[in-house]
């Protein structure tokens, strides 16, 4: 049996494009999101994607739990944004 791996290694972070960096900015911006009701009941969680059309992403129970997986992908997005500045300090030694 034969296996196959790579390994990359980088001096520097890889370059992320600007297309990119504007989905994510897009994502983190709340008025981009909406909820929807299906038939079945459920509750869909969209983004406005950059040609105006509503993409769905996620299917919860409650509305309550929708909007909790909304705030959820802000979040997550916006950390994206900040660590594309670099590597934050978390603690220094004197």
């Amino acid at each position: 049996m034969t296996y196959f791996y790579t390994t990359n290694s980088w001096t520097s972070q890889p370059q992320i494009s600007e297309n990119q960096i504007e989905f994510w900015k897009n994502l983190s911006d709340k008025k981009n999101w909406r909820i929807v009701q299906l038939s079945n009941g459920f509750y869909q969680t969209e983004y406005k994607s950059k040609d105006e059309n509503w993409q769905d992403v996620t299917r919860r129970e409650t509305i309550e739990s929708a909007e909790a997986a909304i705030d959820g992908s802000i979040e997550h997005y916006k950390k994206r944004l900040d660590f594309i500045k670099g590597p934050k300090v978390v603690k220094t030694f004197e």
